[in-house]
């Protein structure tokens, strides 16, 4: 847990080249040791991981990405991109257990290939 805690410290506070420099640190090391901070940060701490608080989590995510979605002023739920996944979903479908060959981009047929090994 202090790793968590010294991470979130860290970005939120980061470290000065002057702190670098007075702690005897070599000059050609300083900028590797200097961090801007100022950078936020979330830990979420629960006592177990339960049904509930997985869906809060997931509640969670989906409320950033609308709002960094008012922000940019796109709209992160758009629909007809959800339709589009529903189609390539349902040409997807067939493949996974079948052995034709796959005609979708390298790394969507690297993942179906994966999926197809570990269903053996």
């Amino acid at each position: 847990m202090s790793n968590v805690f010294a991470q979130a410290e860290a970005l939120a506070f980061g470290k000065t080249a002057e702190e670098v420099k007075a702690e005897g640190t070599a000059d050609w090391l300083v900028p590797h040791r200097t961090f801007e901070g100022n950078r936020p940060s979330n830990i979420i701490l629960a006592e177990k991981l339960t049904p509930r608080v997985l869906g809060q989590l997931v509640a969670l995510y989906e409320h950033s990405v609308f709002v960094q979605g008012v922000i940019w002023q796109i709209d992160s739920f758009d629909q007809w991109g959800v339709e589009l996944g529903k189609v390539l979903a349902n040409r997807i479908i067939p493949e996974l257990k079948s052995t034709d060959a796959l005609k979708h981009d390298s790394s969507t047929n690297k993942l179906i290939e994966l999926y197809r090994e570990k269903s053996k």
